[in-house]
């Protein structure tokens, strides 16, 4: 009966070779790929590099809020989103009075969707970058935390050892 084996760790990728001599000579590694351009697999889904968001014209869908690159987001969401409730009371006034003429409504309501969901779209690289700028923030607080302990319990190991030295010298 033949017993497999298994290690706690995985043996390392067949490239590793490629660095054997790295300590001797640096510059015997090679060089690192290029950058990936146009298109490329992950899990067997087809992405881009440089992925756009459409613009709602594109896409034949009505704008509501400026065109540009100088956008205030927080202006625009906040009036995209009275509208949005403007629409509603609408609708909900016309659904009492008027039942007949609610699909209309209707369709003003999803085109306001439609904006303020491309609104928030179109925030996601800031918040992509947020999100990076607070992680990195985080980690370099913690690690300046951990040195801080390092350098206390390195005082405190000298502190022992000098009073270890003078306890043996006595």
């Amino acid at each position: 009966m033949a017993m497999a084996t298994s290690s706690a760790y995985p043996l390392p990728p067949p490239f590793y070779r490629l660095y054997k001599d790295y300590k001797q000579d640096p510059s015997s590694a090679p060089e690192p790929p290029p950058p990936i351009d146009g298109a490329h697999t992950i899990f067997g889904s087809v992405h881009q590099i440089n992925e756009v968001l459409p613009s709602l014209e594109s896409l034949g869908i009505r704008q509501l809020y400026p065109n540009g690159p100088n956008i205030d987001f927080k202006k625009e969401l906040i009036i995209v989103n009275r509208e949005l409730q403007l629409h509603i009371l609408e609708l909900a006034d016309i659904l009492v009075e008027r039942p007949s003429q609610y699909a209309r409504r209707v369709e003003d309501i999803s085109l306001i969707f439609q904006d303020l969901h491309h609104l928030l779209n179109s925030l996601r690289p800031h918040q992509a970058r947020a999100t990076l700028i607070h992680m990195l923030e985080s980690q370099i607080q913690r690690r300046k935390q951990a040195i801080e302990d390092i350098k206390q319990r390195r005082d405190e190991v000298q502190k022992l050892l000098g009073e270890s030295l003078l306890v043996l010298e006595s």
